[in-house]
């Protein structure tokens, strides 16, 4: 077959004939091409400079092209690429797997690869599921037949833990889940702190309020938990939930010592509590982990996204010896874990795994967090002003803000009009790329970003707000403002 080097028109054709991009109307995509990374910076084929305001999905941790992240791929690579884990091991994946072992909070030593966030929740969910019914039926023979009364999860509203069947089962996201639910179990929703009755999810996520609508405050989402627990936590095998912020929400931040009081709610009543760190771990919210702010350690663990710094795919779910115990027996007593994935613990993810930790530690990444964070709330209350800026969340490098048609009353956009997605258009025009989640615009660099850095993606995103909500609605999607 004759080589063939594409122009630019021709990738662009292609982009739109042959990729079929996540979460995106087809129908209205116009390609944007990335080439090349540098820091904190993308750069289009047109040669276009954009910041990294989404942290390419919220993965990137120290910037594209980091000498030692890409020179740890390159050695391992001379190496060996992939070996299987399916009964084999690896030096640098033992070697990540002690790593997370020790830097996790307290109890968590066992650790399952795999291959992304999806996943890692995938098989947190059948372990907590398998762990109940192999203690629930100890003692008999191969293999256990009784089937565990313990099958039922519960789950925060507008939670979003991933897109697997398993995952949407114990999502909330009802515009990402609800056409699926025929194929998948449905977990027992219970109103996360600061929802209202009204809110819902718009068009590709995050929330519509109205402040008309009693919130629902910490209490009275502990107050629910803790009857749900007395009636029916015989039934309940786990309770799965972002810590301190729900991400894919809407950025929604749950006040100080929810988690805390969650956690010892799990405890009294013996239930499971599974943590998605997927995208609040590894420095997003100030700390290595989100659940160290409330001294809180889960019985099961899901990591994912900055787990590799955002450079390969690599997820983790880690449980305590507790659980990884009931799995243990002869080969008849068919007590094994029977789930894996081809990729799971692949070297070459594993090695720049382990070189972004050495990175947090001898780089004092986490020490040089909150200078960058008071930078993040200082401009995000700035922006909270604006005329059309209804409500504004933040924790650590992390922040949503909401696009409204009313501030008084905070009447949202009609969901058509995505204004969201108009203002993240217009951001590129100000040299930054920027995801939304309905109508919230939200902001999460990489944790390596400058002040000077910040300060100009700030500005990008404060631009384009302004222009967006002073122009007509319903610009389309592939509008440039200038």
């Amino acid at each position: 077959m004759p080589t063939y080097n594409p122009d630019l028109n021709d990738l662009h054709a292609w982009d739109k004939d042959f990729v079929w991009h996540a979460f995106t109307q087809m129908a209205e995509y116009e390609p944007l091409l990335i080439e090349r990374g540098e820091g904190v910076y993308l750069f289009d084929t047109d040669g276009n400079r954009y910041i990294d305001g989404s942290a390419s999905m919220w993965c990137n941790v120290h910037g594209h092209r980091h000498p030692r992240l890409d020179g740890a791929i390159t050695n391992q690579l001379a190496k060996v690429a992939h070996t299987t884990n399916l009964g084999l091991s690896n030096p640098t994946t033992v070697h990540l797997a002690q790593r997370l072992a020790d830097i996790t909070p307290r109890g968590l030593e066992k650790v399952f690869f795999s291959s992304d966030g999806s996943s890692a929740t995938e098989a947190a969910l059948k372990i907590a599921f398998q762990y109940w019914h192999q203690s629930e039926t100890e003692g008999e023979t191969h293999p256990p037949q009784s089937t565990s009364h313990r099958t039922k999860f519960v789950s925060l509203g507008e939670a979003y833990h991933g897109d697997t069947l398993g995952a949407i089962g114990v999502g909330g996201v009802d515009r990402f889940t609800s056409i699926f639910s025929p194929l998948t179990f449905e977990s027992i929703r219970v109103p996360g702190p600061g929802m209202t009755a009204s809110m819902s999810s718009t068009g590709d996520g995050g929330p519509r309020t109205d402040d008309s609508s009693r919130r629902t405050t910490a209490a009275a989402t502990l107050h629910e938990l803790e009857n749900l627990f007395k009636n029916q936590g015989n039934e309940i095998a786990a309770l799965i939930m972002e810590p301190l912020v729900q991400a894919a929400g809407g950025i929604l931040v749950h006040p100080p010592g929810f988690l805390r009081a969650v956690r010892e709610l799990t405890q009294r009543f013996n239930i499971l509590l599974i943590l998605d760190e997927i995208a609040v771990g590894f420095g997003r919210t100030g700390t290595m982990f989100a659940c160290e702010q409330e001294n809180v350690s889960p019985d099961i663990l899901c990591l994912g996204k900055g787990l590799t710094a955002g450079y390969l795919p690599m997820a983790a779910t880690i449980t305590t010896a507790a659980i990884w115990k009931q799995f243990l027996g002869s080969h008849k007593d068919g007590r094994a874990f029977y789930h894996g994935h081809t990729f799971g613990g692949n070297p070459l993810a594993a090695a720049v795994a382990l070189e972004s930790l050495a990175l947090f530690e001898e780089e004092h990444i986490l020490e040089q967090l909150p200078e960058r964070i008071q930078q993040l709330q200082g401009h995000v209350a700035r922006i909270a002003k604006l005329p059309h800026v209804g409500d504004t969340r933040q924790c650590g490098l992390v922040a949503g803000i909401d696009l409204v048609a009313d501030k008084d009353s905070r009447r949202p956009y009609p969901w058509e009009d995505k204004m969201g997605t108009v203002a993240c258009m217009a951001a590129r025009q100000h040299g930054a790329l920027l995801r939304q989640l309905g109508d919230t615009v939200v902001i999460m660099p990489p944790l390596s970003i400058s002040s000077s850095e910040l300060a100009d993606l700030l500005h990008a995103a404060e631009s384009a707000i302004r222009e967006t909500t002073q122009a007509p609605a319903g610009l389309p999607s592939g509008s440039v403002l200038s």
